[in-house]
């Protein structure tokens, strides 16, 4: 867990794009524009499916109509791979990391979503980091906030300093 200076670190869907055939950047729910969760968040598809007709109300309808085969569904969750895996594949290449584990009630649209996010991980990132990377849903759902919130108060708790003090203060 990368969490940087002030533990506002690693949040890839606040990270900035642009995206072809969009001339005005949609607004993000964190107050600016153009966020990868304002293109590819559930709560975004729900708005990009309401705005084409559809009648969703949840991220769970969103999910549905795209494993059901909708073609402005399916259209607007493939986008939304692409838009992702290409933040995803930047943060690969800063980090390199081993697993890319893929939450939330998109993740359960099964390979709508992740055939689009590894196209672009793979095409965009160097194939030294994405040779034993491996891109998959989450099993936490949908314990992943609890756990960790729980490990960063484990984190928080058992530093090396805290745990030296606690010995130090044990041994009178």
């Amino acid at each position: 867990m990368h969490r940087g200076a002030d533990g506002a670190a690693g949040d890839v869907g606040h990270t900035q794009v642009t995206v072809e055939d969009v001339s005005e950047a949609p607004a993000c729910r964190c107050g600016n524009s153009g966020c990868v969760e304002a293109y590819a968040g559930g709560w975004a598809l729900v708005r990009d499916l309401r705005e084409a007709g559809r009648d969703v109300a949840t991220v769970n309808d969103a999910v549905r109509l795209i494993r059901g085969g909708d073609l402005v569904a399916v259209r607007l969750a493939r986008r939304a791979a692409r838009i992702l895996g290409g933040a995803i594949a930047d943060t690969v290449n800063l980090f390199n990391p081993r697993v890319i584990a893929i939450g939330g009630q998109l993740a359960h649209t099964d390979e709508q979503l992740f055939a689009g996010i590894r196209e672009i991980v793979y095409r965009r990132s160097l194939p030294l980091a994405t040779r034993n990377l491996q891109i998959a849903r989450s099993d936490l759902d949908p314990h992943a906030g609890i756990l960790g919130l729980a490990q960063l108060l484990v984190d928080g708790i058992y530093t090396p300093e805290r745990v030296q003090e606690l010995i130090d203060g044990a041994v009178v």
